[in-house]
């Protein structure tokens, strides 16, 4: 059965929503119909046009409806951001089913967190992780397991472009043993041309369980409904299509679909009838620009890190940014140098919003027509907005506090975590955010500091508890804490302070130790072995010493334990 969960939600309105959808898939089946011969994804020279990617979800649908998957039953996707990503997505929720984004990049034990926690029952996995799986397999209840790889989809296309993509990949690709997977190519040819028995959510069911990292414990699952994800997909393309959809006609988006930032963004983009191009392998930036040379792309979807890292290379540069229309940056803070640069090469501003995985994502963003650098611009439409102090009263305009988020956008919850449900809202239903923000009189937000140990990495939130509990678990290391340190590529950096009970021990072997557990953005850079850690009279380690530390290097890690 479908799951439902209203706690602290604030219903759709009907104003935002004139067209009536009566759910996110409703709004995907009229989409299809609407702009059925118009490109929607691209991935490796294969593009799907609406009326394919409505036949293959639909063929992809009626075997999780043959398999016997209910409403409700939860389904991880674990891929790149191929062309095979939408079909699954969609075929999931025509057939009722949760969605479960995972990473394509995390370590079996992330993974078997994840899918223990969420309770899934079946996945879709990218060929190159399917090792991964297989180690954890016997401890989930996953019992359908279907593979992919990057020509799946692909009929008659370049060639040297199809097999250079499958070369890359197959360098990823370790030996594995499923017994029982099936090859996604093979289930949709089966099906294809057949349609799935109509489900029909309401807008509080459950739509898709989004993993988000806490700052105690491990990652927990945001609950985003049905009218979460549909209500930030309209409340984005009333703030962006206020001057046209031109912007959708080409849009080059390098972050990957299991983000909640490019999840959301692609909705909005084909409720623009719009064409996405994805990139699977954005930190190849060579290839990234080769594929843009192929296009007058119309937008680019973004983030700091990113545009930094283009602006740099020459052949960027030297490519036609004339059909240019809007850049769009999330994720990570956008720094004005940044801003400036990409608009000096390309001609186009950076429109910079601001969001999280609890709030579908979006919050906030500049007018296309009035930007202001160094802002989030204002509040989406029906999207409530306080700023609080310590105590939780609203502090006045100019005046740092706890930014909070009331909207149909936010979350119906926690999954399975009650309490933390409870911890994370206000009394009157707001979503304390724990960035600490400015109002500005004219309605402009400005975010001057975050929860203050949280570390983004490449617009990827990094939670130190996670990374120390998996180094702590190393037999020579006493006691650790990570911090997040300022990086020119990345934003930010992990850096780790280690006390040891082995002399021996090294920075090699520290993080030849978070290799094995930890995604590759969580694994620290930099390792720093001290005495001691700073600590509280109550013994809680002092990160904000650490901090002190790192910023002038003459103070000792532990200076305030000796004080």
């Amino acid at each position: 059965m479908n799951i439902r969960y209203e706690h602290a939600q604030t219903p759709l309105p009907d104003a935002l929503n004139p067209a009536g959808y009566t759910s996110l898939l409703d709004f995907i089946d009229r989409t299809f119909a609407l702009y059925a011969q118009r490109p929607a994804f691209t991935s490796f020279g294969r593009t799907l046009n609406f009326a394919e990617l409505d036949s293959l979800s639909a063929a992809f649908a009626v075997h999780l409806q043959q398999a016997q998957l209910e409403p409700g039953d939860r389904i991880a996707i674990q891929l790149p951001s191929l062309i095979q990503y939408p079909v699954v997505l969609f075929g999931a929720l025509r057939a009722g089913l949760v969605v479960v984004n995972t990473n394509p990049l995390y370590t079996a034990d992330e993974m078997e967190h994840q899918f223990r926690d969420a309770g899934v029952k079946a996945v879709v996995i990218h060929k190159s992780m399917a090792h991964k799986l297989e180690k954890i397999l016997p401890r989930t209840a996953i019992r359908h397991i279907i593979v992919t790889q990057v020509g799946d989809l692909h009929g008659f296309v370049k060639r040297n472009l199809l097999n250079a993509a499958i070369k890359y990949l197959k360098r990823l690709e370790p030996s594995f043993y499923l017994p029982g997977a099936l090859g996604l190519r093979d289930i949709l040819m089966r099906h294809v041309g057949e349609r799935p028995r109509p489900v029909q959510p309401q807008l509080q069911d459950l739509a898709v369980l989004q993993y988000t990292g806490g700052t105690t414990g491990r990652a927990k699952g945001a609950m985003l409904t049905h009218a979460n994800l549909l209500a930030n997909c309209l409340q984005g393309c009333d703030s962006i299509n206020r001057h046209g959809s031109e912007w959708a006609e080409t849009v080059v988006l390098p972050l990957p679909l299991y983000h909640i930032y490019a999840f959301t963004v692609a909705q909005i983009i084909m409720a623009s009838g719009g064409h996405s191009v994805l990139i699977a392998n954005p930190r190849d930036v060579d290839g990234l620009i080769r594929e843009l040379g192929h296009w007058r792309m119309s937008a680019f979807i973004g983030l700091n890190t990113l545009f930094n890292v283009l602006c740099d290379r020459e052949r960027f540069r030297q490519l036609d940014f004339s059909n240019l229309k809007l850049t769009l940056s999330g994720g990570m803070a956008l720094t004005r140098d940044a801003a400036q640069r990409w608009q000096a090469v390309t001609g186009c501003p950076v429109v910079e919003a601001y969001g999280l995985t609890e709030t579908s994502p979006a919050v906030a963003i500049n007018p296309t027509d009035a930007i202001q650098l160094g802002t989030i611009g204002t509040p989406l439409a029906f999207t409530e907005i306080k700023v609080i102090d310590e105590d939780g009263n609203p502090v006045a305009d100019g005046t740092p506090g706890n930014l909070c988020v009331r909207g149909p956008q936010v979350m119906a919850g926690y999954w399975q975590q009650p309490q933390e449900t409870r911890n994370s809202m206000t009394d009157d239903g707001y979503f304390i955010t724990d960035d600490i923000a400015v109002r500005q009189p004219d309605g402009y937000l400005r975010i001057v500091d975050r929860a203050k140990d949280v570390i983004i990495v490449s617009g990827f939130n990094v939670y130190p508890n996670e990374v120390e509990d998996v180094v702590c678990a190393h037999p020579d290391i006493i006691e650790c804490a990570a911090i997040g340190v300022t990086d020119s590529d990345s934003g930010e950096r992990v850096k780790l302070f280690v006390v040891s009970r082995n002399p021996a021990l090294d920075r090699a072997g520290v993080r030849d130790w978070c290799r094995e557990h930890l995604t590759s953005y969580k694994i620290p850079r930099d390792v720093e072995f001290v005495a001691e850690l700073p600590k509280s009279p109550v013994g809680k380690v002092l990160r904000k010493d650490l901090r002190r530390h790192e910023e002038n290097p003459r103070t000792t890690p532990n200076s305030e334990a000796q004080g």
